[in-house]
């Protein structure tokens, strides 16, 4: 989970578009790519990019966390350290203990396999929600339903005062929902071969790092990364008051940092579609690093797919694109009284795979100027946070999967959101990742034609 907006930025490298919601571009006026007929998709279309040329960034400087808040962190995951020597509280124990028995269940062997399925490039970050009461807030200066980023001292001072809070601490991220969504959807318990998932990104090797590394291990996704000696990880807090307001505060400790090292070179070398996660592009020093990597990932034959954030992995590498109305607007220039379709079509001259959800209206599937409407699977909302993530799951799901009707594709991510959406917590559950997955297998073998490309 990150705190920076994606609809901030614009697109204004791409032509001017129309503000009718038909008439668009001339398709003479865009670079050639491959058509799509009734919905499915073609074999060529993903490989089509679009080339251009944009700025490079600078680098920053990242703080390391004292001893002082490192015992505290200590106590707060559980984690027995030489520092602090203390042990998780009962409390914090019960409160995840039942997702400790749902990924306890889908540990499977540590064997390196020959390639990835899926890297995942992004944040990784601990999320700590609490739920707290107006004084609590008051008493630490915060205001409610504020988002910030605070340093690492302040997350200390915040972290203590939860101590004695009911609370849960989760290897949380945008990213992570995806892939431990995804790892669940392609288990191997469905007879075809498992998914092989795992991410990449920087953790500290404090105990936060190891609760991080580990949690994700348990649901199947490997964390690739070697932890950054003396660094810090990062943590979001999210405070709920009872009135379901929430404070958010973000320390990003080593997560915004990514080293393009020989190691991460190998493996996206084996990789068949690397995801990145569009937050890193708000901070420049991490820019030059996915630059190199989308540059290798396409050498060897790699599929790039991003979350929306930045003009240039957008212009220059993206295969996949997942966006919101809200940010897909934003790129193209359009007020918020426009239709999402008209920038999915847009977006889809530039990018071979265009994918716009539009909160409970449904969502659009883009490829070559032309836009496929999903519509909404039907739910009792309990918590929307996570829905866009269970969504990106099931396309990139259909797409490893062969599948070629991309209406089908998009109504298993539909499904896919709508379960996280009905339930409490932004992971999708073990039981109902079996019965998608089986159920859109069952479809598939039956109405689509293979896809050749991954």
């Amino acid at each position: 989970m990150a705190l920076s907006l994606a609809t901030n930025r614009q697109l204004t490298n791409f032509p001017p578009i129309s503000n009718s919601h038909s008439t668009l571009h001339s398709p003479s006026s865009f670079p050639s790519s491959p058509p799509i007929n009734n919905g499915l998709i073609s074999s060529r279309c993903i490989r089509w990019r679009m080339k251009a040329k944009f700025p490079s960034r600078n680098r920053e400087s990242n703080p390391r966390v004292s001893g002082t808040e490192r015992r505290g962190l200590s106590r707060v995951c559980g984690f027995r350290s030489e520092e602090s020597g203390s042990g998780i509280h009962r409390g914090e124990s019960e409160s995840e203990s039942e997702e400790e028995e749902d990924d306890e269940e889908e540990m499977g062997d540590s064997v390196v396999p020959e390639r990835w399925d899926v890297l995942g490039l992004g944040q990784a970050m601990v999320d700590f929600s609490g739920v707290v009461d107006d004084d609590f807030l008051e008493r630490l200066g915060l205001e409610k339903g504020t988002r910030k980023i605070v340093n690492h001292e302040e997350r200390g001072r915040v972290l203590r005062a939860m101590d004695g809070c009911s609370y849960k601490a989760a290897a949380g991220g945008s990213l992570s929902n995806t892939l431990v969504a995804l790892a669940r959807l392609g288990s191997r318990s469905l007879g075809s071969p498992s998914l092989n998932v795992a991410m990449a990104g920087s953790v500290g090797s404090d105990p936060l790092g190891g609760f991080y590394r580990a949690k994700l291990r348990r649901a199947n996704v490997d964390f690739l990364s070697v932890p950054v000696n003396e660094g810090t990880t990062g943590t979001v807090i999210v405070l709920t008051t009872p009135d379901a307001q929430r404070t958010m505060l973000a320390y990003q400790g080593t997560s915004s940092t990514v080293n393009y090292d020989p190691c991460l070179a190998n493996i996206i070398a084996k990789t068949n579609i690397l995801v990145i996660e569009g937050y890193l592009f708000e901070f420049p020093h991490t820019a030059k690093a996915i630059m190199e990597a989308c540059e290798d990932a396409h050498k060897s034959g790699a599929l790039i797919a991003v979350t929306a954030s930045d003009v240039e992995i957008l212009g220059n590498h993206a295969d996949i694109v997942f966006a919101n109305g809200d940010e897909a607007r934003a790129f193209c220039q359009l007020s918020s009284m426009e239709s999402p379709i008209s920038a999915t079509r847009y977006l889809s001259h530039f990018v071979p795979f265009v994918s716009v959800t539009d909160g409970t209206r449904g969502s659009y599937i883009g490829v070559k100027g032309e836009a496929i409407y999903v519509p909404p699977s039907p739910c009792m909302p309990v918590d929307t946070c996570g829905a866009g993530d269970a969504y990106a799951s099931g396309i990139l799901y259909g797409i490893l999967r062969g599948a070629s009707d991309l209406k089908g594709i998009g109504m298993l991510a539909s499904k896919i959101a709508a379960i996280v959406v009905g339930q409490q917590g932004t992971r999708l559950r073990v039981e109902d990742a079996v019965e998608l997955a089986e159920s859109f297998m069952d479809f598939h073998f039956e109405s689509s034609k293979m896809f050749s490309d991954v």
